[in-house]
């Protein structure tokens, strides 16, 4: 063990800790949830960033020792690489607005630099906030790197997203002469095709995509060079134009400076936005998957038109019974992600004067949606939408018995008689078909196409079918 000290006193610190006294009274202060910094893909990652371009940043203006700096990147670059996790054991939830993670970065990256540069562990050669923190402050390096981590999993998300919007278009071109009865409040409607069911999917997915990478181009404006409060005190001269160059050669991305350092560092509008587009999505995702459990059930008791793959046995006690688990699986984690928006939406909100110290909880929220979203919706492709069936014979009943098919009766001779068509065929047990035979308001021929359910899913066939009759009635 060995002693580190800080203005509250002295701690000890295992020797082959990189940690310091800070990143320990953290430790023993905000232990609550069991996660980290490292749970939250990129984060770390992005902080490491920040601290190296900075290094670079102010050595090229000649506010830095070039030797330190060179010890800070090669530090810095060994976490972007992951292969100093174990060394940041704080939990995501924290007070402070993030000074701890902050300093557990910059104590890290100081006493590896140090080891680097003198083969020991300690600040003889490199501090951590005279050099790692050099221009910065935690108030503009966190959410600097929250926005950036944001971009990284956003990015993500959108990839997955758009073979999800693949895997939708492929069904709905393989099911797109598979026809069903459309429903309405739970209640028979007229017939429609499955791939016209998987086709709305798809268009909403698109949609989701392209407001979702709008969304994500805000990322790219960071608060980095703000310090404190906006003012940028303690940054040298030269420092802000180089940090933001030396950023985008180490990310790749064009990042640069908001346009008010002060509403960056107050407000917290981005991180609504992005959640927001995050709840979208999960809703649309529980809404399919929940179509997916009511279109499934039965086998003898429930819709029972579509085969909703089985993945495993789902009871322990009811021998034979299948359940829906990978639509379940969405539902839950959609529920997971509306919550989490409360949670950024209040976090937000509380933000007050002159800085939102309550960003660990937007970074723990944020990312967990993020996350889960990233994760559920391959998941979901691979174990249920791809080897989704149809259920032909189940759903071609469904919809050539349906009783809204008197709605083409209504268009031929009115509401009224429509209505009577279809009470008479439920109150009968049997077809709309039947009924309007047995009336003889349409002969045979006229019923197989004007009531084809095939017919009345396309509206260019559909409205052919009506002047084909409407020609027919007027020749005789």
């Amino acid at each position: 063990m060995r002693k580190d000290t800080d203005l509250l006193g002295t701690l000890m610190i295992p020797d082959d800790a990189y940690y310091g006294i800070q990143t320990q009274r953290a430790v023993e202060n905000f232990s609550v949830s069991g996660q980290t910094a490292v749970d939250v893909p990129f984060f770390l990652w992005s902080i490491a960033a920040i601290k190296l371009a900075a290094a670079q940043a102010n050595t090229q203006i000649g506010a830095l020792d070039a030797g330190i700096a060179d010890a800070i990147v090669k530090a810095s670059a060994e976490v972007m690489d992951g292969a100093l996790d174990a060394h940041f054991p704080i939990d995501i939830f924290q007070g402070g607005g993030g000074t701890s993670t902050n300093m557990n970065m910059n104590e890290v990256v100081a006493n590896r630099a140090n080891e680097i540069m003198t083969g020991k562990i300690g600040y003889d050669a490199v501090h951590p906030n005279t050099h790692v923190n050099m221009g910065q402050s935690t108030n503009d390096v966190i959410p600097a790197a929250m926005k950036m981590t944001c971009r990284v999993n956003v990015k993500r998300l959108i990839d997955e997203l758009q073979k999800l919007e693949a895997a939708l278009a492929e069904k709905s071109k393989a099911f797109e002469n598979k026809v069903k009865l459309g429903r309405t409040c739970l209640q028979d409607a007229v017939p429609m095709t499955f791939g016209q069911q998987f086709g709305g999917y798809r268009s909403q997915v698109a949609r989701l995509v392209e407001r979702l990478t709008l969304a994500n181009e805000d990322a790219l404006s960071l608060p980095l060079g703000a310090t404190a409060i906006g003012t940028g005190l303690s940054t040298h001269e030269g420092y802000l134009e180089a940090v933001y160059q030396r950023l985008e050669a180490v990310t790749g991305e064009k990042y640069c400076p908001e346009d008010d350092f002060f509403d960056g560092l107050q407000n917290g509008d981005f991180y609504l936005d992005i959640s927001a587009q995050l709840k979208k999505i999960a809703a649309f995702l529980s809404k399919m998957a929940t179509d997916f459990r009511i279109q499934g059930s039965g086998p003898r008791a429930g819709f029972n038109e579509i085969r909703v793959p089985a993945v495993q046995p789902g009871s322990s006690i009811m021998p034979g019974k299948i359940n829906p688990v990978m639509p379940e699986l969405v539902n839950q984690v959609a529920y997971q992600v509306i919550g989490n928006d409360v949670v950024v939406t209040m976090a937000v909100e509380g933000g007050e004067l002159d800085l939102n110290v309550w960003e660990p909880v937007i970074i723990k929220a944020l990312f967990e949606s993020c996350t889960l979203l990233t994760r559920v919706i391959p998941l979901f492709i691979d174990k249920c939408l791809a080897a989704i069936e149809i259920n032909e014979e189940v759903s071609e009943r469904y919809a050539r018995e349906s009783t809204a098919l008197a709605t083409v009766i209504s268009s031929l001779f009115g509401y009224q008689v429509g209505s009577r068509v279809a009470k008479a065929a439920y109150g009968k047990k049997c077809s709309v078909r039947e009924i309007v035979l047995e009336e003889k308001l349409l002969m045979p021929e006229q019923a197989d196409y004007l009531l084809d359910p095939m017919v009345m899913t396309d509206p260019k066939k559909s409205a052919a079918a009506l002047k084909r009759y409407q020609d027919e009635s007027e020749t005789h």
